[in-house]
């Protein structure tokens, strides 16, 4: 994976383009709206476009920007379908049609995108995964906060809920990556300018999402996340996909974990920071058994364990007679190195009378590096 924080010439991304039959991907990642990814993209287009590739637009939204519209001129635009829902007319990129018209580069803007009710897949970075497999080559554009492993961070550093997000495999799909990057003033200067949002949502968007804390901490997991990719690509070719082969992340998850997506979009963190495979372990005791527990407490653990799937870990449910000598014997059967629990919710009184589950742990797995994770 190449990442490039200026502008590449569009020769490395052709060189991607003829090294195999299979579909490349390439992103242009930002860490807010107006940093210039779409713009960046459409200048690349237009580069690859006078060489002679055949590049169409399967979807590129301008939101109204005078100077990205204009990149526009020249390059075969694929018509969208449109979808009527609720008495509203919806326009989606027609996929069916792209695939038709297989062109050699096709522009897929926004890839975090929910697609309307109809469509085939229902988000749009599936739409790219099948333009990929039929061979069509893409260059997409993404914003830090939709990956799902961020969720939580953003939240914490924004106080915003971002509700579109894409798994994280789909950045490590990209073969170029492409950090388009500005400082946090620049980008408060645009939308001031009026090159962000209308001038009804100016003010609004600088006292909420756009301050200059927001910007700066969104700033920082961009360069983050890009520099991550870039050295578990490396070491990946160095040592293969599993890494060293010698260590495993756990994640433990709780019937009754207020939060088990953050405790497992950690581990999921931690599990690609040591390029290494993870589980996300439900213990099920006795006291759980399905005959004992309710319909909520079951779809409480389901959900976790479908996200964790989604995640790229190995969902599991492990039984045993108490939480902690089943998380021991699963440690030893798998060769865990480094475990994830939540932090306790115990009342004050049974922490002090009685040792914690953390405690026992401890006592049960020497030499396994236990995080114990804040998820209220």
């Amino acid at each position: 994976m190449a990442i490039d924080n200026g502008r590449p010439p569009p020769e490395h991304f052709l060189t991607l383009i003829r090294e195999q039959q299979k579909g490349r991907l390439k992103i242009y990642l930002g860490f807010a709206p107006g940093v210039g990814k779409t713009y960046e993209m459409l200048q690349e287009a237009q580069r690859l476009r006078k060489q002679g590739l055949d590049v169409v637009i399967g979807v590129v939204e301008t939101h109204g920007r005078a100077e990205t519209a204009a990149l526009l001129e020249g390059l075969e635009q694929v018509p969208r379908r449109r979808i009527e829902y609720k008495g509203v007319v919806l326009e989606e990129m027609d996929l069916d049609a792209v695939l038709a018209r297989r062109p050699t580069i096709a522009l897929v803007d926004e890839l975090a995108h929910t697609n309307a009710p109809g469509s085939r897949h229902a988000k749009r970075f599936q739409d790219v995964e099948e333009l990929i497999r039929a061979g069509i080559n893409v260059i997409s554009t993404l914003n830090i906060q939709h990956l799902e492993s961020l969720y939580d961070l953003v939240e914490q550093a924004t106080g915003v809920k971002v509700k579109e997000r894409v798994p994280d495999y789909v950045l490590g799909m990209a073969d170029q990556l492409v950090n388009v990057d500005v400082s946090a003033e620049d980008l408060r200067e645009r939308l001031l300018a009026g090159k962000v949002y209308p001038a009804e949502r100016i003010n609004s968007s600088l006292e909420n999402f756009f301050t200059t804390a927001n910007l700066m901490r969104l700033r920082e997991l961009t360069l983050g996340e890009a520099a991550h990719l870039l050295d578990r690509r490396r070491r990946e070719q160095t040592e293969g996909l599993e890494g060293t082969g010698s260590e495993r992340v756990m994640a433990c998850i709780g019937s009754r974990s207020p939060n088990a997506a953050a405790l497992l979009r950690k581990a999921m963190r931690v599990a690609n920071r040591l390029n290494v495979p993870w589980y996300a372990v439900y213990i099920q005791t006795p006291s759980e058994a399905p005959e004992r527990v309710g319909a909520v407490v079951e779809r409480h653990v389901a959900n976790a364990l479908a996200l964790a799937h989604q995640l790229g870990g190995v969902p599991m449910t492990f039984k045993g007679r108490d939480v902690v000598s089943t998380v021991a014997a699963f440690v030893k059967e798998y060769g865990i190195t480094h475990i994830l629990i939540g932090r306790s919710l115990q009342p004050w009184y049974k922490r002090i009378f009685s040792p914690s589950i953390l405690e026992r742990l401890l006592r049960a797995i020497p030499g396994v590096d236990v995080l114990v994770v804040d998820t209220r």
